[in-house]
């Protein structure tokens, strides 16, 4: 069956091409190649740009992780300091060595936690 010359159907209807048809497509290869190299040189940037905006935010969160850790070190430093000092103050406390099992609200009245005696290392100047 005979294809009709259908003017939308160009892969039936293409005549042999012309000199000037042969130049108008060589200067849209050219163009489409020098947009495809733009395009390709704008996203290669933007990885770029994406990979250095990463690491920046890797070192951050490194050094973020490190003062962490070390108030971590600290904390616990001080928590075993007060852990000691309680220990050593536990025996000698009249609070706490009643025969009388007294309320918690006893136990834990403000006068309890008033130690002007006992201060933290990590405060005294």
């Amino acid at each position: 069956m005979p294809h009709s010359s259908d003017s939308s159907d160009s892969s039936f209807s293409r005549s042999p091409p012309s000199g000037k048809q042969d130049s108008s497509d060589d200067v849209r290869k050219v163009q489409r190649r020098e947009k495809n190299r733009i395009a390709a040189q704008k996203s290669r940037q933007r990885q770029t740009q994406k990979a250095d905006t990463l690491h920046l935010e890797s070192e951050d969160l490194e050094k973020q992780n490190a003062a962490l850790r070390k108030e971590i070190k600290q904390l616990t430093e001080e928590m075993k300091y007060f852990t000691s000092v309680l220990s050593s103050h536990e025996p000698l406390c009249s609070v706490l060595t009643t025969s009388t099992p007294s309320p918690p609200e006893v136990v834990y009245s403000a006068h309890a936690f008033h130690q002007p005696h006992v201060s933290s290392p990590r405060f005294q100047p």
